[in-house]
């Protein structure tokens, strides 16, 4: 039988073998060695490795990213670790004009083997300052690497292939992924950073999804199981360096593209995969591409607000019900999400799923 274990287990058993293997491997960051971990990412590597390898830090994030830096350029590899991505805009000057940069700056002689996590994520009326997600601003920058693994699988993978990797790597995790199940070896390993992850294969419409909402998308196939709808569903994982070639290949055979972006439209990633659909596909087009983001306004704290701003599986079934030419059935599955929206409070997955951290 497979091994089973949630997402936050999975990046946990992954910080316990870099460690274990590698000496240069160390973990900082606000409130890592507290009783939480980090949503339990970080629990007991203190005890197991002490201080020096895995430390809390204080909150002077522009400073501390400096230090690791520092570190990784004289040959550490450190990980970062951050409760929110929104508390991380205090370090983009270290992290865009420092590390990004070095290892062109110095002819490819110098290089700066840095992951930083970030987490993001809704919940409990978090509000514009703690529920950003931010990963078209990271993947815009020359010479960082972003990643945005939706499984346990990836999550263990990812950060593994992150760490060893001599580039600076942006790790973003979703915490309504933290307890999530999937299966996961015991043994180290790697997932390519730079290859996506076909999740389901169809013809007749391509779903280009990004972190959680690859769940998301996986639900709505489910919902429309029904219509005799083939549905290609594909996690991108890497941002950057993004897997073009597993996206037009799918576009190309299914001629209808929906990217469901857990970020902002304007300027967003899902702007970036409908250009390169136009520029290297567009004749293969059946229907014109929907993207499927947060609209262009500040997170609510209010959970009606938050209902209407965050899209969810049923917004996903409802473009592929109007992409493939079903315009009627898309009204009418609006109508039953409206009714939802109005009444329930859709700011946590589940009633397991506790905080406010």
């Amino acid at each position: 039988m497979e091994r089973q274990i949630t997402y936050s287990a999975a990046l946990l058993e992954a910080h316990d073998q870099l460690l274990e293997s590698d000496p240069n491997v160390y973990i900082m960051g606000l409130g890592v060695p507290d009783p939480k971990g980090h949503f339990g990412t970080t629990l007991g590597l203190q005890q197991k490795y002490g201080n020096k390898r895995v430390m809390d830090m204080p909150t002077s994030e522009n400073a501390m990213t400096g230090i690791a830096i520092g570190s990784a350029i004289r040959g550490m590899r450190p990980i970062m670790t951050h409760q929110r991505v929104d508390f991380f805009l205090l370090a983009l000057d270290q992290l865009i004009n420092n590390a990004a940069k070095w290892h062109y700056m110095f002819g490819g002689k110098s290089s700066v083997p840095l992951v930083i996590r970030l987490i993001i994520g809704r919940g409990w009326g978090q509000g514009p300052q703690h529920s950003q997600t931010l990963h078209s601003l990271f993947a815009h920058i020359p010479g960082l690497k972003v990643v945005m693994p939706s499984t346990a699988y990836d999550a263990k993978g990812l950060l593994i292939a992150a760490s060893q990797d001599n580039n600076p790597v942006v790790f973003i995790e979703h915490r309504w992924l933290h307890n999530t199940l999937s299966y996961v070896p015991k043994e180290m390993y790697t997932c390519p950073i730079g290859k996506a992850n076909i999740v389901q294969k169809g013809s007749d419409v391509t779903l280009v999804c990004i972190s959680h909402m690859t769940l998301e998308a996986v639900k709505a196939a489910k919902l429309l199981e029904n219509e005799d709808i083939s549905i290609e569903i594909i996690d991108v994982r890497s941002l950057k360096p993004l897997d073009t070639e597993s996206i037009l290949t799918s576009i190309k055979k299914t001629g209808r593209l929906i990217v469901v972006d857990p970020d902002w439209k304007t300027l967003g990633f899902a702007s970036e995969i409908l250009a390169i659909a136009a520029e290297e596909a567009f004749f293969d087009l059946k229907a014109k591409p929907i993207r499927i983001t947060y609209p262009d306004s500040l997170t609510p704290t209010s959970w009606k607000l938050a209902n209407d701003f965050y899209p969810t599986s049923k917004d996903i079934a409802r473009a592929i019900l109007k992409i493939v030419g079903h315009p009627t059935k898309a009204c009418k599955l609006l109508e039953k999400l409206l009714q939802l929206e109005e009444n329930i409070p859709l700011d946590q997955p589940d009633k397991s799923f506790i905080g406010p951290f």
